[in-house]
């Protein structure tokens, strides 16, 4: 199955419509690390984080981990660590992903720039909340946390989200 992210903010899933938020800048073929915009092609969904003290675990056939305090995502380009989950404090810059908003609350770890990881080309492209009013984001793909709960309980290993361009 494929989940289909088109640029317009809209998401065609097992025949239903859902509204997304995309990155800031769009969507791009290129994509460089803090550029705001979110990447064009096909990944797969590697595995559902979620805060346990804000909501409940989702129902998924993907692995299910709960986020802790300490969990960060490394973006700093130099480092071994690159688009990998972390344990902060890590030494080099990295996103914390328990954050004071919610949009972290339920995340979907992409593969994107996974295998390899290469360093500059982007790194923690995750499916997670949208904020109100469905802004854009920092280049993930951000959903109403009905619609990303909808989603992730029917999809499957080796299913694909497709990014397409403009």
């Amino acid at each position: 199955m494929e989940l289909g992210i088109h640029p317009d903010g809209v998401a065609h899933w097992q025949g239903l419509e859902f509204r997304c938020a995309l990155g800031r800048s769009g969507v791009t073929g290129r994509k460089a690390e803090g550029d705001g915009a979110t990447p064009v092609g096909a990944f797969e969904l590697r595995k559902i984080l979620y805060r346990g003290d804000r909501v409940a675990a989702p129902e998924a056939a993907l692995p299910v981990e709960a986020i802790r305090p300490e969990d960060g995502w490394c973006d700093a380009l130099d480092d071994f660590d690159y688009n990998r989950q972390v344990i902060l404090p890590h030494g080099a810059n990295c996103e914390a992903l328990w954050r004071d908003d919610h949009i972290y609350d339920l995340i979907a770890v992409t593969t994107y720039n996974e295998s390899p990881v290469i360093a500059g080309m982007g790194s923690a492209i995750f499916m997670h909340i949208a904020q109100d009013g469905f802004t854009g984001t920092e280049g993930c793909i951000a959903f109403s946390e009905a619609d990303l709960r909808s989603i992730l309980c029917e999809f499957r290993p080796r299913d694909i989200v497709r990014v397409y361009g403009s």
